[in-house]
């Protein structure tokens, strides 16, 4: 077994001169627009299952997906709640879910996030649970692209959604210690009714978003493929869509052409009925011409009479074919409209389709070339010569594990886990164990087991340590400060990680733990040194026996 420490910190600041270049473009690179969440990777006081965090999307998903054509509120805003930003009456831009985490929100891991967005889309709109997980991931990535850029928001959205946003808490943080009571996620929704097509997927996805998550290890491949086949199977379904409306609008076409046909036919018959009333009227001025210039002759009289009575019956039988004509022309507008409808919604959704399979299409494309750049990453890091040793990350002093090249000095893998303590860690043949972890929030400071592959948490102690407690490693045991509603004790693990002793006195929260010839050297509540027995952690000298009674208060 090996400890680390000073000696791997010393071997980094010994290339501190490489790693200049480097660090220069990284900076630059923090100046674009690449995304990397900062998660507590810490151990925790109270874990949260993984069933009781997908529980906090869907219980809010369910309220929405009651009816989800309809704008609402749901959820504690104290905690999660989500704003159904709809507003059917507008029609240009988009409508959306804004996801707002309250000031009480304990969420603290991005993984965690993408779970509760990813069952919140479940409940409200039927994805399945692998295609939300791939849009959580996207809309993630999305928000924290376009935090606080409330033009960005207001150029896409509607006003029911951008009055909700402000310019100081849209989007989303990268770093966790900054998303309660400071998140406003944005899921733009294209089709409230739910479906494959509920968010705009294309939105997600634009270059800067992709872009982005192309900077992360691994170039976010598997999200970026579930993401592709998505596109694909919305490009599918809309163009089944615009080849029904297709169907549609060739029928209401043809419905339409009979009835312009009728319309033509019921003209023709106003026509008609015109020249009919002409020439009842023009016999009808005729006979009264005639009974004028003999008003004796009886006959005459009754002719006059008769005509214009007639051409009067003639006139109405023009005006009822005219109310005919005009609601057969409505009908044959209304019909042609229909059809007109039909065909302009037929080439949206193809329009649609299209722009589907291109964005696919371009990302294979991308992908493809990604796949080949981080197969040959991953073969040169594995047949490269490397040691692992600790990072110093914040001003905290807290530290995480990397893996760097000795050739060049590059790091070839660095470890989620930020906060160990005390810039120590020992190497195991399981992995390495390590002091980390944060007594506040949800967060313990604790003993931990970090895999040599992974690089994550595999394993962690029961008990809390104290955030200042420091780490010896002797003969496969290890000795920390452990704390507990008595005070600080020193503890002493096996390589399970399982408690074998603990002090019978309280020390010094920020003792040092020293081995020495008569046992482990720590200092006591007053300031005071004290010699703990190697075995059983018991104290060796008389006089510290009494210090200890006088500190417990026994006899």
């Amino acid at each position: 077994m090996k400890k680390f420490g000073l000696v791997a910190m010393a071997l980094l600041f010994a290339a501190a001169n490489f790693y200049a270049a480097q660090v220069n473009e990284e900076e630059l690179k923090s100046v674009s627009q690449t995304i990397e969440f900062e998660n507590y990777t810490g151990p925790h006081a109270r874990v949260d299952t993984l069933e009781a965090i997908k529980g906090i999307g869907s219980s809010l998903g369910k309220e929405v997906g009651k009816d989800s054509a309809k704008a609402a509120n749901v959820g504690n805003q104290a905690k999660y709640y989500v704003i159904h930003a709809i507003d059917p009456s507008a029609k240009e831009k988009l409508d959306a879910d804004i996801l707002i985490l309250g000031s009480g929100a304990e969420v603290d891991h991005i993984r965690n996030l993408r779970h509760i967005i990813a069952s919140y889309l479940s409940a409200a709109y039927s994805y399945s649970e692998s295609d939300a997980e791939a849009i959580a991931t996207f809309v993630t990535v999305y928000n924290a692209v376009y935090r606080k850029n409330l033009d960005v928001f207001k150029s896409k959205y509607k006003d029911v959604v951008v009055n909700n946003l402000s310019a100081e808490k849209c989007g989303l943080s990268t770093k966790y210690s900054e998303w309660p009571g400071q998140s406003q996620i944005v899921i733009p929704v294209s089709d409230a009714s739910g479906g494959l097509s509920a968010v705009d997927t294309s939105v997600i996805s634009d270059k800067e978003v992709v872009s982005s998550m192309k900077e992360e290890d691994g170039k976010n491949i598997d999200d970026r493929k579930k993401m592709v086949d998505i596109k694909e199977r919305e490009a599918e379904k809309a163009s089944e869509k615009a080849q029904e409306s297709q169907k549609k609008a060739t029928e209401q076409q043809k419905a339409a052409d009979a009835e312009k046909k009728k319309a033509d036919e019921k003209k023709q018959e106003t026509q008609a009925a015109q020249k009919k009333a002409d020439d009842a009227q023009k016999k009808a001025d005729e006979s009264k011409k005639k009974a004028e210039e003999n008003p004796k002759d009886k006959e005459a009289q009754k002719q006059a009479q008769e005509d214009q009575k007639e051409a009067d019956k003639a006139k109405e039988e023009v005006e009822e074919a005219k109310k005919e004509e005009k609601a057969q022309e409505e009908k044959a507008e209304e019909a042609q409209k229909q059809a007109d409808e039909s065909k302009k919604e037929a080439e949206s959704q193809q329009a649609a389709a299209d722009k589907k399979q291109s964005e696919a299409q371009e990302e294979r494309k991308e992908i493809a070339k990604d796949q080949e750049k981080v197969a040959a990453e991953e073969k040169a890091a594995a047949s490269a010569a490397s040691v692992f040793g600790l990072k110093l990350v914040d001003a905290k002093l807290n530290s995480q594990i990397v893996k760097v090249n000795t050739d060049d000095g590059v790091i070839l893998k660095q470890s989620p886990v930020k906060v160990i303590k005390n810039r120590a860690m020992s190497q195991t043949g399981k992995g390495f164990v390590a002091v980390a972890g944060e007594n506040s929030g949800k967060g313990a400071v604790k003993l931990v087991l970090i895999d040599p592959e992974s690089l994550e948490i595999v394993q962690e102690s029961e008990e809390i340590l104290s955030d200042n407690s420091v780490l010896l490693e002797d003969g496969g045991s290890y000795l920390v400060v452990i704390k507990d509603k008595l005070g600080f004790f020193v503890g002493k693990y096996g390589p399970d990680l399982k408690l074998q002793v603990k002090s019978p006195v309280p020390i010094n929260g920020s003792s040092p733990i020293i081995k020495t010839s008569a046992g482990y050297m720590v200092t006591d509540l007053t300031g005071n040194p004290l010699v703990l027995n190697s075995n059983d952690l018991s104290l060796t000298f008389k006089k510290a026996v009494g210090a200890a009674k006088n500190l417990t208060g026994k006899n």
